[in-house]
């Protein structure tokens, strides 16, 4: 399927690595101008050459810096002062009891997660909106729904996406601006493949996904670690003009870990 991003220009937070790198992989393939970000030129030239393995002739851009901060978003935002695309992906996570979590860890995770997206968005929706066409996706989570309880400042800065994703939404009333929330599962990110390396050194991957879902993650109906390019192709058609009757939705790629039947 034609997703008709020919000649798009697509900003992906976060992007030089898993969920990330595979939804501007994914609308490099498709045709879109990619703007990758990643925290240092290494990770950019990397990234690049990835997404240049299976789109030889993509148009790709990058950004070394961090987005988790002010200076970071007016950077990227001054180098790039226009984008059709933009996909709010970068995110940490860490499994942490509560009490445990402390002042720093809450403003970490909500700079990051969150504010780095209020930014770009603040950045890009008034030139999408000028121009009557535009895509905002945040990459929420789940756990956004459904917190969990060794990551509940996680799960908050995924639920505050999903409001925020909403209420801009709301900003973009009869125009052809959409924003969006998507929302993965148990996803075998990069980081996740480090989280699991290090909570189970040595164990066989396949004996600790099982474990997993029949533990953690009892809900799923997929009964597996999704895939980043799972998550991209979904990704990749709420950024495409096919999508132009969906806005203001949080739309789930979690395997069936949600069990409510609607929202």
């Amino acid at each position: 399927m034609d997703l008709k991003l020919k000649d798009r220009t697509a900003l992906i937070s976060g992007s030089t690595k898993g969920i990330g790198l595979a939804i501007a992989t994914l609308l490099a393939q498709e045709g879109a101008r990619v703007i990758i970000n990643g925290r240092t030129e290494a990770a950019i030239t990397e990234a690049t050459a990835e997404i240049r393995r299976t789109a030889p002739n993509a148009k790709i851009d990058g950004f070394a810096g961090d987005l988790s901060t002010a200076a970071g978003c007016a950077g990227i935002a001054k180098r790039f002062p226009s984008a059709d695309i933009l996909v709010n992906n970068l995110g940490i996570f860490e499994r942490k009891v509560f009490e445990e979590i402390t002042d720093e860890d809450w403003q970490r995770f909500f700079d990051v997660n969150v504010m780095s997206g209020v930014r770009l968005s603040r950045a890009y929706l008034p030139g999408m909106k000028q121009r009557n066409w535009g895509r905002i996706v945040f990459i929420s989570s789940e756990s956004g729904v459904q917190i969990p309880d060794n990551m509940i400042h996680y799960g908050m800065t995924k639920t505050a996406q999903l409001a925020i994703s909403r209420g801009l939404a709301e900003t973009c009333v009869g125009t052809n601006v959409t924003v969006n929330a998507v929302l993965p599962g148990p996803t075998l990110s990069h980081g996740n493949k480090a989280a699991i390396a290090k909570r189970a050194p040595g164990r066989p991957f396949p004996e600790v996904e099982k474990e997993f879902f029949e533990k953690v993650r009892p809900s799923s109906l997929l009964k597996r670690y999704a895939m980043p390019e799972e998550v991209a192709t979904l990704v990749a058609y709420v950024c495409s003009p096919l999508s132009s009757a969906t806005n203001g939705a949080a739309l789930r790629v979690e395997g069936g870990v949600v069990r409510a039947c609607f929202g």
